[in-house]
């Protein structure tokens, strides 16, 4: 039986400026950063208060586990903001989008009431688009 999901990926075109957003603009904690050999790198971070998800910020590079092309591929869907996204959750919608936006994280969407809660939408430095919510009480 499963029981928990440990780690998700997140494709990045640059692992030095995915840090520096993730880090330093999100305010998400470094849990992993080692060489792994051959200029490859395992960093992973967490959100703060969901230590136990680390979010593996994998670059996208020939060899391992893509093709010359299907690197060239995956790049442009990152990039054009079609291939990944995820949802992110906060307490306080108003207090956090203003907190990132003074971090320096553009948004795509203000704060707007919808059906299922407050939500915001951002891209990070890759071109990933995620969503930021607060859900209805």
């Amino acid at each position: 039986m499963i029981t928990k999901m440990n780690h998700v990926c997140v494709y990045v075109l640059n692992q030095e400026s995915a840090y520096e957003f993730y880090v330093n603009k999100l305010g998400f904690k470094v849990h992993t950063d080692v060489p792994m050999g051959e200029g490859m790198r395992w960093l992973t971070v967490t959100a703060p208060e969901q230590p136990g998800l680390e979010i593996t910020l994998m670059p996208i590079r020939d060899g391992m586990m893509f093709t010359k092309e299907t690197a060239e591929q995956m790049r442009n869907l990152v990039k054009s903001g079609t291939f990944g996204f995820g949802v992110f959750e906060c307490d306080d919608i108003y207090a956090t989008y203003e907190e990132l936006k003074n971090n320096g994280v553009e948004f795509t969407k203000a704060p707007k009431q919808e059906f299922y809660g407050i939500e915001a939408l951002f891209k990070d430095d890759s071109g990933n688009w995620f969503s930021l919510g607060q859900k209805n009480k």
